[in-house]
């Protein structure tokens, strides 16, 4: 029996600190899993996330700027590098590099993103996006 294809794709951002894990990490990987999220917030973001779910990356700290889109390939699995049972992880596939960083300054001087979460919840590492906003946001980096 094949799975299911998803056909409603949700949009997403993941943020984190390039000195951890920055893009270029993931590029040379190619595919990662992300782990070590400890919010609960994030992981019942982690656990909605499905195969085929767009994901923009963000680099935070240094660099404060969507760098690259990623895809979901695998939905939540157990977080191996947790200690208590219960966290998840996803696993993130690099699709391309943004032709131009989209960074916080642009995102936050653009009216149709006001009410982002990345705005909104500065510290939450998963982060829902709307298909507008997310296809904004890629505008802005092409």
């Amino acid at each position: 029996m094949k799975p299911k294809k998803n056909t409603l794709l949700q949009h997403w951002l993941v943020k984190s600190e390039p000195e951890a894990y920055a893009w270029i990490d993931l590029v040379r990987d190619g595919r990662t899993a992300w782990t070590g999220v400890r919010n609960y917030q994030a992981r019942i973001h982690l656990n909605t996330m499905q195969p085929g779910d767009r994901v923009l990356f963000y680099e935070s700290v240094t660099t404060k700027a969507v760098v690259g889109l990623t895809e979901v390939t695998r939905s939540a699995f157990a977080d191996t590098t947790a200690e208590e049972p219960g966290w998840v992880a996803v696993e993130l596939k690099a699709i391309s590099a943004l032709t131009r960083p989209v960074t916080l300054a642009q995102i936050k001087a653009e009216p149709a993103l006001v009410n982002i979460a990345l705005l909104r919840q500065s510290r939450l590492s998963v982060l829902p996006l709307s298909r507008e906003e997310f296809a904004l946001i890629a505008a802005l980096g092409a």
